[in-house]
């Protein structure tokens, strides 16, 4: 299997063209949930850019590695990265939200493709992650991986905890759970609302192999996968710890950016922002040259 994964730099470029993109979506939906769709976006570049095995132009490949955005409000960022990708053209993303586009605002797995699950409904798609996991298990002997994002207000819903019961009990080491650690929810500071503390050794007594890493640093995120991959007989829960928002200086940690779209001003700015910081990588790195299309679609090739 050939080594294709992403050089650093290309990830830490990209990120910034994928914030930009899932904001100016949002924007143009005048809906959906910039805090933790910028929160979550490295995590989901590291999966699709690198960690997983997966087709983009065949979306429905049977040995593919499965992803489940169990913290559906934050499809957008989801979305993006997917378009990225290549499972659909990027002029897509600014129809998110409207009328017959198949970018709706929550995802919807009979509408686009590199959807694996309609998600929305907050613990829902955990569950089914355990269920995937299991049907790997089944009709590959467990060489799927599954892998779910889930929230921190979500780890207040008891499904949550009833399904992290379960995947022990199978032994689900193909199964990994990352949690978006971005400390807020819709209610305000989630240790204002509903502490989740002490998240790690709550997992761990539930019997999940658990890692902490910085859910904004890539090295960071793909140790963590790699300690997952390599975990036999448990499930791996990693503690992502990120940043509401982040990659907007008027956005990070700021609750009140939960669930309300910039204007358009207000994305001018972070626009400006990002690209500003964009070009100060490039020139301290040298030019690197366009950024292509994922090619962890050749890591599908092997395996």
């Amino acid at each position: 299997m050939p080594n294709d994964r992403e050089t650093l730099t290309q990830l830490q470029l990209r990120a910034f063209d994928l914030r930009i993109d899932n904001l100016t979506a949002i924007t143009a939906a005048a809906s959906g949930h910039p805090g933790g769709t910028l929160s979550a976006m490295d995590i989901l570049q590291t999966l699709f850019f690198g960690e997983m095995r997966h087709r983009p132009h065949e979306p429905h490949w049977p040995d593919r590695d499965r992803f489940v955005l169990s913290k559906g409000h934050a499809v957008p960022a989801l979305y993006t990265v997917l378009a990225h990708a290549g499972y659909f053209s990027r002029d897509l993303l600014p129809t998110l939200r409207r009328l017959g586009s198949p970018l709706q605002g929550h995802p919807a797995n009979f509408l686009t493709p590199g959807i694996e699950a309609s998600t929305g409904s907050l613990g829902q798609g955990f569950s089914i992650a355990i269920g995937m996991a299991l049907a790997s298990r089944l009709d590959s002997g467990g060489q799927r991986r599954v892998y779910a994002l889930i929230g921190d207000g979500e780890s207040q819903e008891g499904q949550i905890w009833e399904a992290a019961m379960a995947a022990p009990k199978f032994g689900l080491d193909n199964l990994c759970v990352i949690l978006d650690h971005n400390k807020g929810q819709i209610d305000g500071y989630v240790d204002e609302v509903m502490s989740l503390n002490p998240i790690a050794d709550k997992w761990r007594a539930f019997n999940w192999h658990v890692v902490t890493c910085d859910g904004h640093d890539y090295p960071s995120i793909q140790a963590a996968f790699a300690e997952a991959r390599a975990t036999r007989g448990k499930p791996t829960f990693i503690l992502a710890e990120t940043t509401k928002g982040k990659g907007v200086s008027f956005m990070e940690g700021k609750i009140g950016w939960h669930g309300v779209a910039p204007t358009q001003t207000q994305l001018e700015d972070a626009v400006k922002e990002l690209r500003a910081a964009r070009a100060a990588l490039e020139a301290n790195v040298g030019t690197l040259g366009q950024v292509g299309q994922v090619g962890n679609a050749g890591k599908s090739g092997g395996n």
